[in-house]
């Protein structure tokens, strides 16, 4: 690959070439002709040289100024890769098998100030597999949403090495300062057996859900939807103190036998104390079965002493109540049931019982006078001798 020319220098022939190849191969990729992806990426640059507040030249220049950094940055790289494979540095692989570099070159404070502040914000990361080791993606849109976010300000005038923001483009120049110093790097998802020459597994690997094998890519490009994997794990003293801790109390239990006498007796009466706890826990749970046995035959269903013991809760809530009745939860359920009913049957008996009143009130009202009930007599005769 020809490298980029200098500002304010021609491009050679060879050079030309390249860029010519490298703009058709693009072209086709989006479908479209060399002319009319140059006509696409001109307004692509024009849009964005108007969001910087810059002519279409000075933005220009500032891109190719930031190609030529890339390619001398690129060139160092490689130079590391190769002194990596000569000290047998650990390499992470690229797409296609080819080895990038992950080596410890100069950072930028500013870049280390931004990942260090970013790494206190809550970016959603999922952890993902690269080369072997676990490490935390993330996705861009969030990382440069909290670039522009209040509190990167506030921290700004705190910090003097983060670099002030103030819109997309300058929260994705700021972005690129990650990538550059090595602090994080854009991923993508690849298949594990990608590039062994084996055949299909007889037997296929468990693999954890949502955990992905990712791979570094060779174009650190700004977008979105795009997947980047953190590198800087930020100051480790807190993993050194663990570390520490840890060695210092395998220790001191290593060398219990040189203890002073004061501090071996008292760790045997700890020691006493915690297997009597133990040992009246285990009572405790003999004698409240037993209780229970005789009260299931006594008086049922049956009297449970501390029924929350076992029961998932709090350490203070299991044991509470003191002492219970055993629950039927068949029996609970009609319980339950059977009070429904005679509420409704409460409520029915009301309503008929009303009902039955208003009744009456309306016969009482309405009740025949005697010579209305002897015309209804006579009817009523009338009708039966009709039928016969």
């Amino acid at each position: 690959m020809a490298a980029p020319p200098q500002p304010g220098q021609q491009p050679s022939p060879q050079q030309m070439a390249a860029m010519q190849q490298q703009v058709a191969m693009e072209a086709q990729k989006r479908g479209m002709t060399p002319q009319q992806f140059q006509q696409w990426q001109r307004q692509q640059i024009e849009a964005e040289a108007k969001k910087a507040g810059m002519s279409f030249e000075q933005y220009v220049n500032k891109l190719k100024q930031q190609a030529f950094e890339n390619h001398h940055r690129q060139q160092q790289m490689a130079a590391q890769q190769q002194a990596a494979q000569q000290s047998g540095q650990p390499q992470a692989q690229g797409q296609g098998g080819q080895p990038l570099p992950i080596a410890q070159a100069e950072k930028d404070p500013k870049a280390v100030a931004v990942a260090k502040w970013l790494r206190g914000q809550d970016l959603k990361t999922r952890t993902c597999i690269l080369s072997g080791q676990r490490k935390d993606m993330f996705r861009v849109k969030r990382a440069l949403r909290a670039l522009q976010s209040p509190a990167y300000k506030t921290a700004c005038s705190k910090n003097k090495l983060l670099t002030p923001v103030t819109d997309a483009a300058s929260a994705s120049e700021v972005f690129k300062l990650l990538p550059l110093s090595l602090l994080a790097l854009r991923v993508e998802k690849s298949d594990p057996h990608a590039g062994h020459n084996h055949g299909p597994l007889s037997k296929p690997q468990k693999r954890v859900k949502g955990l992905w094998t990712v791979h570094i890519e060779q174009q650190q490009d700004i977008a979105d939807d795009l997947h980047y994997v953190w590198l800087y794990d930020g100051p480790q003293w807190k993993q050194k103190m663990y570390a520490a801790g840890a060695l210092v109390l395998i220790m001191a239990v290593v060398m219990f036998p040189l203890w002073p006498i004061t501090l071996r007796i008292g760790v045997w009466y700890l020691s006493m104390v915690m297997l009597g706890l133990i040992g009246c826990f285990f009572a405790m749970a003999i004698f409240r079965a037993i209780l229970f046995a005789v009260t299931w035959f006594a008086v049922p269903p049956g009297l449970w002493l501390y029924p929350n013991l076992f029961e998932d809760v709090g350490f203070f809530d299991s044991f509470r109540p003191v002492w219970g009745w055993q629950e039927d939860k068949k029996k609970k359920g009609k319980k339950g049931a059977s009070g429904h009913a005679s509420a409704t049957d409460g409520k029915a008996s009301s309503k008929g019982k009303a009902k039955s009143k208003g009744a009456a009130k309306s016969a009482a009202d309405n009740a025949p006078t005697p010579a209305d009930t002897s015309i209804r007599d006579l009817k009523s005769r009338v009708e039966e001798v009709e039928e016969d």
